[in-house]
């Protein structure tokens, strides 16, 4: 398992959901409203990129980022943002 994250930028509301629903059934957890994260294993994060892929449009945009946890723990937060503790460490696969 590894962390993920997905960040997309889709004008249309009608894909962009779509995009958030495969989030969703993937198990992330939204963190904004383009961005979401969570634990995923390789072939999940390969198939939820494709699942993204066949329903964005060209000019769309979706980024698929995995993150080791040492990189996690050095992300710097400016403003208000997620819970660090609920999306971090054991407690994502809790919260999962």
């Amino acid at each position: 398992m590894m962390l993920v994250w997905v960040i997309y930028d889709i004008s249309d509301d009608r894909t962009r959901s779509r995009v958030a629903k495969i989030c969703k059934n993937y198990g992330l957890y939204r963190v904004q409203k383009s961005a979401f994260l969570g634990d995923l294993n390789r072939n999940e994060s390969d198939s939820l990129a494709l699942e993204c892929e066949s329903v964005i449009e060209d000019t769309d945009s979706v980024y698929v980022f995995p993150m080791c946890e040492d990189c996690f723990d050095k992300i710097k937060l400016i403003g208000t943002g997620f819970d660090r503790e609920l999306v971090s460490g054991m407690t994502v696969t809790k919260f999962f």
